[in-house]
């Protein structure tokens, strides 16, 4: 009894010591792939920027994102594209989604799963998986959409008064009783008392629910992106900051309300805008 008793005391603080490093490797890996996205989003940045976009009636400027270049056919476009989005997605992302996958790290490992972090990769690769499909959605609608754009003279100079009235509507949305139920949803913590099953299937079933709540609670907040500027940095960073705040900061609901303000001032700057140059 006395030696057995013996181990399990040796035992404990090697488990945690084992868990300790698990944590930080988690935290590094996520450190780096943070870092490797949000680089390769700033260099597409500056070459989408370099490129500058073609000039369109009404005074704004459309963007490459939606073009082919380069002789590119348009499954290569497509591809140029989705394999931007998704590395944009990532850096945008990850700050608000890495607490997340920790708390699930934390209380599938409470089950006695015997590898957490390969679990935890599954639920980040179907959290990712919903946002690419999104992105594969999002890119004929706007290849599309700018076709017609530079077709229709009339069309392309209605797009900044189209522009304001989508940043003020998505503004307004934040302050709706559907928005906080979805911010709810994302930022609510694993139950300590739920019995999670520590499976590959599961695991992933979860990244795809987590991939769902994000895209309905960041549907307004993405829309303002798609119309400010796809590939705009400033864009890039306002709406990942504001993603990141209402899902991790105390009182994530008046945060929310507080983007909406500043979205629905943004939007009627925008329509005075269109409304003066037009």
């Amino acid at each position: 009894m006395h030696a057995a008793g013996t181990t399990a005391e040796r035992q404990g603080p090697r488990r945690m010591m084992s868990a300790r490093t698990s944590g930080r490797v988690f935290l590094g890996v996520s450190a780096l792939l943070f870092a490797a996205s949000t680089t390769g989003t700033v260099v597409r940045c500056a070459s989408m920027s370099a490129m500058g976009g073609m000039p369109m009636p009404g005074g704004w400027r459309l963007s490459m994102a939606w073009m082919r270049t380069g002789g590119q056919t348009w499954p290569g476009a497509a591809a140029s594209f989705l394999g931007m989005w998704t590395v944009m997605m990532m850096a945008m992302m990850l700050p608000s989604l890495v607490p997340m996958l920790r708390r699930y790290r934390e209380a599938v490992g409470r089950t006695g799963a015997r590898y957490p972090g390969r679990l935890t990769v599954l639920v980040g690769a179907g959290y990712f998986l919903v946002w690419t499909a999104v992105g594969a959605a999002i890119f004929p609608l706007g290849a599309a959409l700018a076709t017609i754009e530079m077709r229709q003279p009339a069309l392309a100079r209605a797009v900044p008064l189209a522009a304001g009235v989508v940043v003020l509507l998505m503004g307004a949305l934040q302050f709706t009783a559907w928005k906080a139920h979805r911010l709810a949803c994302c930022r609510a913590a694993p139950a300590h008392g739920r019995r999670w099953r520590a499976d590959a299937g599961a695991a992933w079933r979860h990244g795809i629910r987590l991939g769902l709540d994000c895209i309905r609670c960041c549907a307004g907040l993405t829309a303002i992106l798609l119309v400010i500027g796809v590939m705009d940095w400033r864009a890039m960073a306002g709406v990942t900051t504001a993603i990141t705040l209402e899902r991790l900061a105390p009182a994530g609901e008046r945060i929310a309300r507080t983007i909406g303000a500043v979205a629905v001032a943004a939007g009627l700057v925008l329509l005075a805008r269109a409304a003066g140059s037009g």
